[in-house]
């Protein structure tokens, strides 16, 4: 994979600013680091960023998740690994990131709102809108995830 900018992040500092404020104000709502960062990580898989899966699933390995968590995020409807709460919140990410097909369906909201309060719905989409933009850029310029070659 050829970088299609070697620095993206260096042309566009007020941008990338706006962001790091963002992650730090959803960093700070009172969601559970653990079920924002599978968020992060099933978005992240969802759209092929293998800068950002690297980076979530260091981040969970850093919090003592369970590798089995990680293996079988891609698969959690059929696994029982995940709690009511990580589902309802996995399933309106998956949502909003396959937007054009799931239309942030009725069924996933209603889920989301067994689960979690208005305030919390907010943030949580917050965090999934701000993946998904990390995504994309990471994604769209090739920028490559860290240790290289494997």
């Amino acid at each position: 994979m050829t970088p299609r900018i070697q620095e993206p992040h260096a042309l566009a500092p007020e941008a990338i600013k706006a962001m790091m404020t963002l992650e730090q104000a959803i960093a700070h709502a009172g969601l559970d680091p653990v079920l924002l960062e599978l968020v992060k990580l099933r978005v992240s898989q969802l759209n092929g960023c293998a800068f950002c899966l690297h980076m979530h699933a260091t981040d969970l390995r850093r919090r003592g998740e369970p590798e089995l968590r990680l293996y079988l995020l891609s698969a959690w409807r059929e696994s029982t690994l995940y709690s009511a709460r990580e589902r309802a919140a996995l399933g309106w990410a998956e949502s909003l990131t396959l937007l054009p097909e799931r239309q942030a369906s009725d069924a996933d909201y209603a889920a989301l709102s067994a689960h979690f309060d208005e305030r919390e719905r907010v943030w949580l989409t917050m965090a999934i809108g701000a993946i998904n933009v990390w995504n994309r850029l990471q994604v769209g310029f090739r920028v490559a995830h860290p240790g290289g070659a494997g």
